[in-house]
């Protein structure tokens, strides 16, 4: 790889997660506000911000559980957080979660213990939501050894059509460039590189890249169809005769379908063991959709790149 393109932290990229929590940690805290806070990794992620100097936690959700779980656990931060007392209430804690938002008292979302589609509804209501107008889409960033690399959509739209991808792109360039790279590769992901009208990914990836030829996607590097191959690995560009500035090194990956997205994600962390972060963007703030099964370690991350992202 041309280690001209990796990036010393405030120039030109943020290469792994090392540098990313420097620079997260020099920035103005942001505060968090977590809907159903009453799940260990949920609390235990929230100290981790704070022990790290991140963020702050507004915890919304089981007083009672969240205060003996610190007090069994973490008894130095039983009066650090603030709680909203919302009861085993889960609709209750995502709908006041978002008030929260509203009314400025926090920076950032996080999913707790609530069902992501009951936090979504939250976040889509017409009148107390968090709508802009645009789609939402899931960033998932993973710490590849020679750069972060950004992963959408797994986690939000199921079959997007070319709109909708389009929509996917703009967030996650927006998550690349807080991450300090200016003008980020994008690779639209299929099975091959040859347009074949019985594959629609490969339609689709083919009308954007001609949208993004037309000057209609801007501050990033848009082509497709690529194969996996062709757009992370510079040998199988050369020898499949891919020559442009995404093949073989690109910065964002975009898959085709939720199927897609979901067991490449999944794949990164249980076959690769590579760390994850991911953060919803689209809303009038960043949303942390956490797996029930995600460590606290990553959440944490997860609650970092939303503060970068809320910049």
């Amino acid at each position: 790889m041309n280690s001209s393109k990796l990036i010393i932290v405030g120039d030109i990229m943020i290469k792994n997660f090392k540098q990313f929590m420097s620079k997260v940690k020099k920035m103005k805290n942001k505060t968090v506000v977590i809907a159903a806070a009453h799940t260990a990794s949920a609390i235990d992620a929230a100290i981790m911000a704070k022990k790290e100097n991140i963020a702050e936690s507004l915890f919304v959700g089981d007083k009672q559980f969240i205060n003996k779980y610190l007090q069994e656990n973490a008894s130095e931060f039983i009066d650090v957080f603030s709680i909203l007392d919302t009861g085993e209430d889960l609709e209750l804690a995502a709908t006041e979660s978002v008030k929260a938002i509203r009314e400025g008292k926090a920076d950032i979302l996080l999913k707790g213990k609530c069902a992501t589609a009951t936090l979504i509804k939250a976040v889509l209501d017409k009148e107390k939501g968090l709508r802009t107008g645009d789609n939402l889409s899931d960033v998932l960033v993973y710490e590849h050894p020679e750069k972060l690399v950004l992963l959408s959509d797994g986690g939000i739209n199921l079959y997007p059509g070319v709109e909708e991808k389009i929509s996917i792109i703009n967030n996650a360039v927006k998550v690349a460039h807080a991450l300090d790279n200016k003008k980020p590769k994008v690779a639209l992901l299929a099975a091959v590189e040859v347009v074949n009208s019985k594959m629609p990914a490969t339609v689709d990836a083919n009308i954007i890249t001609e949208k993004y030829k037309k000057d209609q996607i801007k501050d990033c590097i848009v082509e497709g169809p690529l194969a996996f191959d062709g757009a992370v690995s510079k040998m199988a560009a050369k020898a499949k005769g891919i020559t442009s500035e995404v093949g073989g090194d690109a910065d964002v990956l975009i898959v085709p379908n939720i199927e897609a997205g979901n067991i490449f994600g999944k794949s990164l962390t249980y076959y690769c063991n590579y760390r994850v972060a991911h953060v919803v963007m689209g809303a009038k703030v960043p949303i942390i959709i956490a797996s029930r099964v995600d460590t606290a370690e990553t959440k944490m991350l997860s609650i970092a790149l939303g503060v970068l992202s809320a910049q």
